[in-house]
């Protein structure tokens, strides 16, 4: 899908729990906005309640040229575009749309923390609940590779993305 002349699709950064306030505020001033959204089931004391909270809380997403960048920021509930050196940082078009496509459809899906390749993870459940070591992947499918470093020596095991939880690295530690 070719974007329209000069606009592209940036990252708003929002007050805790003012994205869907945000993105309809913006939609009034004429400005296109998406807001992914995921349906769950929240329990209170006396009642259940199926709500649609965002799926990347505190963002929001918008489209345009920037030229009406005062206008944006001086939004109720907007703190800052999402930049890098002092620059909006353009989100791709692809992505946009990957996000749209998943959000939009009825698959079962769950904010889960970026994972990079390298970094360090626990196994949550299942037979090797408990177990640390490196994310990676091969052949698109993630491994978690379990070093025994005195013998220099690794092995690696499949495992779902949502069974692991990033841990921090101990100070001095590789």
């Amino acid at each position: 899908m070719e974007e329209p002349l000069g606009r592209k699709w940036y990252a708003l950064y929002t007050k805790h729990h003012h994205e869907k306030k945000a993105a309809d505020v913006l939609a009034r001033k004429g400005i296109e906005t998406f807001l992914p959204l995921n349906r769950s089931l929240r329990q209170w004391k006396d009642r259940k309640k199926m709500v649609a909270m965002p799926l990347f809380p505190g963002y929001l997403f918008l489209r345009s040229d920037l030229s009406n960048r005062v206008e944006i920021l001086n939004t109720p509930g907007v703190f800052f575009l999402v930049e890098s050196a002092g620059h909006a940082c353009p989100v791709p078009e692809h992505e946009i749309e990957a996000v749209r496509a998943v959000a939009e459809s009825d698959v079962k899906l769950e904010p889960h923390p970026y994972l990079e390749h390298g970094e360090r993870v626990r196994i949550r459940s299942g037979p090797l609940a408990g177990i640390c070591g490196l994310v990676v992947q091969s052949r698109n499918q993630h491994r978690v590779v379990i070093s025994v470093e005195l013998l220099r020596k690794a092995v690696a095991v499949a495992v779902d993305l949502e069974n692991l939880e990033k841990i921090a690295m101990a100070a001095g530690s590789r």
